[in-house]
């Protein structure tokens, strides 16, 4: 078998390239979104389910954790979100001869393009030790088969439960419960590899680690800064939020080494401006920054508030705020004062005056929004830097008042739900201690593994069963051949999904597939059909109800699956009504609004027209709930990047047809790149110097201290506008790239915005 996911099923001759895009959706965005619906999906069941995503009585979509507004459309979706709901909802199911006809080892050698074209997974498959083959089983025998497994382990803590955004707040609670009801913490989850870093900073400085804002605040911004993020691919209903904010009379910056089209120009699709007319440009200024020079940018500009204040006292800080809410200004203030403007520059690839412009929009801008991603999340020092940004905020007072606030973007549709929920190897005393006055069970205090300490922890032959609630593992986390290499030592493992992808054919010695319940999907048990709920980035939580038919007979929904495993493991008498629970999702509400603070009277909170606000008091009453009760200003030591002499920064990135490691076609229009992936975009003054051309085939080289270079091989150069010294290839491709050591400090996230490499032509050997 590969040792890493095999290359896509093209050639590369068949990859072409055109310049890129600089305006995004438009009447391009409709025709790819409604021509595959109504190809895939026929003209009834593309318009019953692209009127109900996002709908009050609708389901919520599952490409994204962007807030709905209180005012929606009656068409609130973007294409990205009609491309996920046709991806679910597709009525080719795979066969039970499929299993038959294809091998393990044939299947490793398919790309995720094919597996997931395959279509959904309709019965429980079970792969035997020593087998090359899955085949059909009956459910009983599935979650009996599991339920052996667990149990015949010497500790709970030998298993590891891993667990997908896309699941519900039911799920997620009932998928907690069931797993410290065994007796392990190991509950790593898909925050781990994204917005850890973004968890942990703000948890440290303001108590919480969640947006501070409202959806409503865009629109009352004088200032919105969009840093490391393409909302145009990755939550593109964002655009009509910025765009709305543009016409209120905000300011847009944008901070990105690549240039998006759909922060340059945004052509809404519901309005005939967006239609016939030029579009909305969306950025004021873009700062086209190396990578790893935003912790620097965003000192450079608290410096020069700070020379500001000096310069007129008392009119540009805060005071009030800062005297009666934080603590640190005089240590920042004099740590900033030393910071070295050469550094700066040399760090972020950009000029005092760009700073400059920068600055004084910040100055002049009575209430600022930072929004950021993972180009932000996924560095050595991402938790400092993200620091600097409640730093800039603070200095103003831009946290607790309309218009303002820190705003991170969740990239997948329940992540933070998830999190609220239980999931988290982490979680603290207070929930235990809940936890167990609710059920009755005692529940293990010991830490668990995050992602990559689950790899490890594999490696050491530690864990012994994995079992993943969604997602697609193997491809999400770095260092490919060593995650694979882990997950193929392990004794079982359990993914429960609605589709085919890696983490189905890179398995353990025996494997389960448990077919699920898409979120599209009516899910109808013993007292009627039930609504699940999830939580987006502003903390709002709210209802989602399928609408279809189930894609084949005989699924079970995630909870109905979650309840049987866990009375196949931990047996009838365990205490934990799990059959309430899954007769009757109400049950299961009852419980979460008497565990997790702000959900009290959950099941009439849900009920609501647009569900419940989750309390947050930094953004509610400027209340800090960190051990100092305060927000804290905080003294981060600048580290910047250095690339060696002929090498280059690499980013990993998704491309527009894609969602988190799911590939819905090997296009990238507003990059230019048709019928293909393996590509790394290079600055064309780079290609120069390295004495490259565009189009040339390369192979990527990284470089990290103390580890064997790794490789991507055969690799098509394009020359692209991306900031000097910087390149990019496609996520998951090129997560081989990354050591599994190699994560961002007390976050532990993999560091895939910031990959010394070297490229050669291809074949040579050079050092």
């Amino acid at each position: 078998m590969s040792a890493e996911p095999p290359v896509e099923d093209v050639t590369d001759a068949a990859i072409t390239v055109s310049h890129p895009k600089h305006v995004a959706v438009g009447l391009p965005g409709i025709l790819h979104s409604m021509e595959p619906a109504l190809r895939q999906l026929g003209p009834l069941r593309t318009a019953e389910l692209l009127t109900s995503i996002n709908q009050r009585g609708g389901f919520d979509c599952m490409s994204c954790a962007w807030p709905d507004p209180d005012d929606r459309k009656k068409l609130e979706f973007c294409e990205n979100g009609a491309k996920a709901v046709i991806w679910e909802a597709t009525p080719i199911v795979i066969p039970s001869a499929f299993w038959a006809e294809h091998s393990l080892t044939d299947l490793a050698d398919k790309s995720e393009y094919w597996l997931g074209m395959q279509g959904r997974l309709s019965e429980p498959v079970y792969k035997p030790a020593g087998s090359d083959h899955y085949h059909p089983v009956s459910w009983d025998e599935a979650f009996a088969l599991v339920g052996e497994q667990l149990r015949g382990q010497d500790s709970p803590d030998q298993a590891a439960f891993y667990t997908s955004g896309r699941a519900s707040n039911e799920a997620a609670f009932a998928y907690q419960l069931f797993v410290r009801a065994f007796g392990t913490n190991n509950l790593p989850d898909c925050s781990n590899m994204c917005h850890e870093s973004t968890g942990t900073a703000l948890g440290e400085v303001i108590g919480i680690g969640k947006s501070t804002i409202s959806y409503a605040d865009f629109e009352q911004a004088d200032l919105i800064v969009v840093m490391g993020q393409n909302p145009g691919t990755n939550h593109p209903r964002m655009l009509t939020a910025l765009e709305d904010a543009k016409r209120a009379g905000a300011t847009i910056v944008s901070v990105n080494p690549l240039p998006e089209a759909a922060l340059e120009r945004y052509k809404n699709p519901q309005t005939v401006r967006g239609m016939v007319g030029r579009g909305t440009v969306i950025s004021d200024q873009f700062l086209q920054i190396r990578l790893g020079g935003d912790m620097a940018l965003l000192q450079a500009v608290s410096k020069r508030v700070l020379a500001a204040e000096a310069a007129a006292p008392g009119t540009v800080l805060d005071h009030a705020f800062l005297t009666e809410h934080c603590l640190g200004l005089e240590e920042l203030t004099a740590h900033l004062a030393e910071l070295d403007e050469a550094e700066v520059l040399e760090a972020t690839g950009l000029t005092s005056d760009q700073i400059d412009e920068f600055a004084q929009r910040y100055i002049d801008s009575n209430a600022t929004i930072v929004t950021w991603a993972m180009g932000l999340t996924q560095h050595k020092a991402a938790v400092n830097g993200i620091k600097e940004i409640i730093n800039l905020l603070l200095l103003r007072g831009n946290i607790g008042k309309p218009g303002a606030g820190a705003s991170p973007i969740r990239g997948h549709s329940n992540v933070q739900g998830d999190r609220t929920m239980g999931i988290w190897e982490q979680m603290p005393e207070s929930f235990l201690t809940a936890m167990e006055d609710e059920f009755g069970v005692p529940m293990p205090r010991a830490h668990g593994v995050d992602a990559v300490n689950a790899i490890r922890a594999m490696q050491r032959g530690e864990i012994r069963t994995w079992v993943s609630l969604g997602g697609n593992f193997v491809a999400a986390i770095s260092d490919t051949a060593a995650a694979e290499a882990a997950i193929r030592g392990t004794g079982m493992s359990v993914q429960i999904s609605t589709k085919l992808n890696r983490s189905h054919v890179v398995t353990g010695d025996a494997a389960i597939i448990l077919p699920t319940l898409g979120r599209t999907e009516i899910d109808l048990q013993a007292s009627g059909p039930q609504m699940v709920s999830v939580e987006d980035s502003v903390c709002a939580v709210h209802a989602s109800h399928g609408r279809i038919p189930p894609a084949a007979p005989g699924l079970l929904s995630e909870v109905a699956i979650i309840t049987r495993l866990a009375r196949a493991t931990l047996g009838e008498d365990s205490g934990i009504a799990w059959q309430a629970f899954e007769d009757d999702y109400d049950t299961i509400r009852e419980h979460i609004g008497r565990v997790i603070p702000g959900c009290e009277d959950y099941n009439e909170q849900i009920r609501r027209e647009d569900g419940f606000v989750l309390p947050n008091g930094p953004r509610d009453s400027r209340t800090f709930t960190n051990p100092e009760g305060r927000a804290l200003l905080t003294v981060n030591e600048l580290e910047p990047l250095h690339c060696p002499p002929g090498r280059l920064l690499l980013q990993t990135l998704r491309s527009h047809d894609q969602f988190n490691t799911t590939i819905y076609s090997l296009n990238d229009r507003y990059r230019g790149i048709k019928q293909g992936r393996n590509v790394v975009f290079v600055n064309p003054d780079d290609l120069a110097e390295l004495g490259l051309e565009d189009g040339q085939t390369v192979d990527v080289f990284s470089e990290w201290p103390g580890q064997p270079d790794r490789e991507l091989l055969g690799f098509r150069a394009v020359s692209y506008p991306t900031a000097r010294g910087c390149a990019a290839a496609y996520f998951p491709e090129a997560n081989v790239l990354v050591p599994l050591d190699a994560t961002a400090d007390r976050s532990n996230t993999p560091v895939s915005k910031a990959i010394v490499v070297r490229l050669q032509p291809a074949g040579a050997r050079l050092s």
